[in-house]
């Protein structure tokens, strides 16, 4: 039987698994039914309890999988080199977090992989690492399990391609799949398809802060009593030559070709642009009932998010980092913690002028005395820029230093900028237990997120 539909103000769905009924609207000042009339089939469900991190996966140009990759970063290892593969003749930037050997023919069928860009290819990987951790073969309500994966760019590599057939070729020579190829939603609908999760399925797209959204999105999913578990974080492929141009252009890119290495340098104040990054970080989260019904291990908590717009300009972060000072006041509030108890930051950190002395101003102001105690660190200096893929690894990367107890440094921060004058871990990798953590994401647009994350001890 089809689900009837309530007045639009009220939501209504049937009774599921892991949820608990706690409460009804009343709307019979709309004309709709009263509590006391409502089949209990229909009334408004709300999940009680925690946000659980089940899984968690990585693909980065410092590993290809999640242990790799955190630690290279612990190591300090940079993943920026030259870029391969690419005519970059007469580029001014020939350089990026570009991912080396990587084979989707591991977790994709080869005719498949075949017909996904290389940023779904990513976020494949690296869901398959994440559902691997969880061990979640198969949900047991597939209506209840969704994907949420966002991308700022979609698949770039996949449009200058076909844009490049059309113009040498003619129509008859683009692909029948240059467009489920190109759209941003594609990595989203592949991983949905590949594990049979049949609930929310979506993608977010807000420049850097996609893959960040993504994950606050899918968190209010379950929150909202809409799902069990969901599949979310960020994929992105941007490092093709019609990128590097448009952003090297922007003037947005360091032009440090010669030591590509130390050419992400956050909050330095020889900083001279970001470095394009790519690939994935998708982790799953689960209602705390649904998980601990299972037998799951808990990697850590989902605590909360905030989320704003800057309202101030196209590229630029607003100068009084207003946007960025009420996201993670939101995410803050949303967990219920006061700002004495945020042991790291996972900036934003991009190696630009205006990114790094804005955020260290919000950081501040938002944190007050508390912000000369708190450790932040940038591992965009080792990863590069993941532009809409940043908000889903840096989400990770904050999960496995509340997990471990290890805080990434933030390599190359040499000369530190006058106006960056926090604690950075510009000296190496800190060991240091912490209760809770924030991630932080700003992307073009103006678009802000902060989530933030608890320790499961």
């Amino acid at each position: 039987m089809g689900a009837r539909r309530g007045p639009r103000s009220a939501r209504w769905h049937r009774p599921c698994t892991g949820l608990n009924v706690i409460g009804v609207i009343r709307i019979q000042a709309l004309g709709g039914p009263s509590p006391e009339t409502t089949p209990a089939a229909w009334r408004l469900v709300v999940a009680k309890g925690r946000i659980a991190v089940t899984g968690l996966g990585m693909v980065t140009s410092v590993g290809l999988d999640t242990e790799t990759t955190w630690q290279g970063l612990l190591a300090g290892r940079s993943g920026i080199s030259r870029i391969d593969g690419i005519d970059l003749t007469d580029f001014k930037v020939v350089i990026a977090g570009q991912i080396k050997d990587f084979d989707p023919g591991v977790v994709m069928d080869p005719k498949e992989a075949r017909k996904a860009d290389r940023y779904s290819q990513f976020a494949m990987a690296a869901a398959a690492q994440a559902m691997a951790q969880s061990g979640l073969e198969a949900p047991s309500d597939p209506l209840r399990a969704g994907v949420i994966i966002g991308s700022g760019m979609g698949g770039m590599n996949t449009f200058q391609d076909q844009v490049l057939r059309l113009a040498e070729r003619g129509p008859r020579a683009v692909s029948p799949l240059f467009i489920p190829m190109t759209i941003a939603d594609m990595a989203a609908g592949l991983v949905s398809i590949r594990f049979g999760f049949r609930g929310p399925n979506f993608c977010t797209v807000s420049a850097c802060s996609s893959g960040g959204h993504a994950i606050a999105v899918a968190a209010d999913q379950i929150r909202n009593g809409v799902a069990d578990v969901m599949i979310t974080g960020g994929a992105e492929a941007g490092i093709c030559a019609v990128g590097i141009a448009g952003f090297a252009n922007m003037k947005a890119l360091s032009t440090r070709n010669e030591e590509p290495e130390r050419a992400s340098r956050p909050f330095d104040a020889e900083r001279d642009g970001f470095v394009m990054g790519e690939g994935s970080g998708i982790m799953v989260l689960e209602s705390e009932e649904h998980a601990k019904a299972r037998g799951a291990e808990i990697l850590c908590w989902y605590a909360g998010s905030g989320a704003t717009g800057d309202a101030y300009h196209m590229t630029q972060p607003d100068n009084e980092g207003l946007g960025a000072v009420g996201c993670m006041s939101g995410a803050l509030r949303d967990a219920g913690l006061p700002p004495e108890d945020i042991g790291y930051i996972n900036a934003h950190g991009t190696s630009t002028y205006f990114n790094d002395k804005i955020e260290t101003a919000a950081i501040k102001t938002t944190f007050g005395d508390h912000a000369r105690r708190v450790k932040i660190s940038s591992t965009k200096s080792m990863t590069g820029h993941l532009l809409g893929a940043a908000g889903g690894v840096e989400a990770i990367i904050t999960c496995l230093a509340l997990r471990e107890g290890k805080l990434p440094p933030t390599i190359n921060l040499e000369n530190p900028d006058p106006e960056c004058d926090l604690d950075y871990c510009s000296a190496g990798a800190v060991e240091m237990p912490i209760k809770h953590a924030l991630s932080n994401s700003f992307g073009f647009g103006g678009h802000n997120i902060s989530l933030c994350f608890s320790g499961v001890r």
